[in-house]
């Protein structure tokens, strides 16, 4: 019997991932040395820039700008982690922002112009609401992840010491975006990262109800965990691309059937229950086919933003496990 292939996997635990990283379902031909890294998006910068591991989780407007770049490693369409993108962007109750078109020359708050929640959320209030981004200061208190990346004239970094939750709570940001992405955290990915509460309104108090009338109107699914894989690995045993999907579709599968008997309650699990009212059964499709219309949403709202120096294709973004 042929050896198996040591693959070094950096891949957050999710209740959909865990029976991959725990081994209870193997990958046909691998040896798993599963990384743990806390937060994610440490493993991004870690894989963007050193490409340290064989199999990485990157966010997927992360992974697009990469690969434009030349990144040594491609995609495949398994997509761990989901979420629609009308709520998230907090506004002062002072700033007297009532509309996507308010935010003009104001000054917003978000981790790092790539970060995917900023340009899905962008992508929103532009082709719905006609918001010029260019009239937008976008502030940022992060580094991008890709390092070859040429920021648009209206992106400026905070001062020394200066965080979006400390701009934000001192009145200098009208809005920023909730969580990770931006003011309910202080910090970087590589150290000295914190969470801290960041109560404010957003800027869609009925997002839920708008987050549904897009999906039923456009289709389009935003994605933010995607699964990307060395090209040297697949290079040498391209069979990995089908391996790897069958294991993490066998993982959400298996997840599925426990959310279906009301098994599966942890908060992650009550997310996408949740979104199931929205975008049916499987509230994290995987395939190329099942997530044309989001790929190339993404693809084309990262080159409108200028993130990417080019239109990237899904054929050179995306291994398809299913035609290999």
């Amino acid at each position: 019997m042929a050896a198996k292939v040591h693959l070094k996997i950096a891949v957050a635990d999710y209740p959909h991932t865990a029976a991959v990283r725990n081994g209870s379902i193997p990958i046909e031909g691998v040896d798993a040395e599963i990384v743990t890294v806390e937060p994610q998006i440490a493993a991004f910068r870690r894989m963007v820039r050193q490409v340290e591991f064989d199999v990485c989780e990157l966010a997927p407007t992360t992974y697009i700008i990469a690969r434009a770049y030349g990144a040594p490693f491609v995609a495949l369409p398994i997509f761990v982690l989901r979420r629609f993108h009308h709520a998230g962007l907090l506004v002062r109750p002072d700033s007297g922002i009532k509309t996507p078109k308010d935010l003009e020359g104001r000054k917003v708050g978000v981790r790092a112009y790539s970060v995917t929640t900023g340009v899905w959320t962008r992508a929103v209030l532009i082709d719905e609401y006609g918001m010029d981004s260019s009239k937008v200061t976008w502030v940022v208190d992060d580094e991008e992840h890709v390092t070859r990346l040429q920021l648009p004239p209206n992106v400026i970094r905070t001062g020394p010491g200066r965080s979006l939750a400390d701009m934000m709570a001192d009145g200098e940001l009208a809005a920023g975006f909730h969580g990770n992405a931006g003011v309910g955290r202080t910090g970087n990915p590589t150290g000295g990262w914190k969470t801290v509460e960041a109560h404010y309104p957003d800027l869609f108090p009925n997002a839920e109800e708008l987050e549904a009338d897009w999906y039923k109107r456009t289709g389009i699914y935003p994605m933010h965990g995607t699964i990307v894989v060395k090209d040297s690995v697949l290079a040498e045993h391209p069979w990995v691309a089908k391996s790897l999907y069958k294991a993490f579709s066998q993982a959400k599968d298996e997840w599925l059937k426990r959310l279906d008997a009301g098994e599966a309650k942890g908060a992650s699990d009550q997310k996408y229950a949740k979104l199931r009212k929205i975008v049916g059964h499987d509230p994290l499709p995987y395939g190329v086919a099942a997530n044309l219309k989001t790929i190339e949403a993404l693809a084309s709202t990262a080159y409108q933003q200028q993130l990417t120096p080019k239109l990237m294709p899904v054929k050179d973004l995306f291994v398809d496990p299913e035609k290999t």
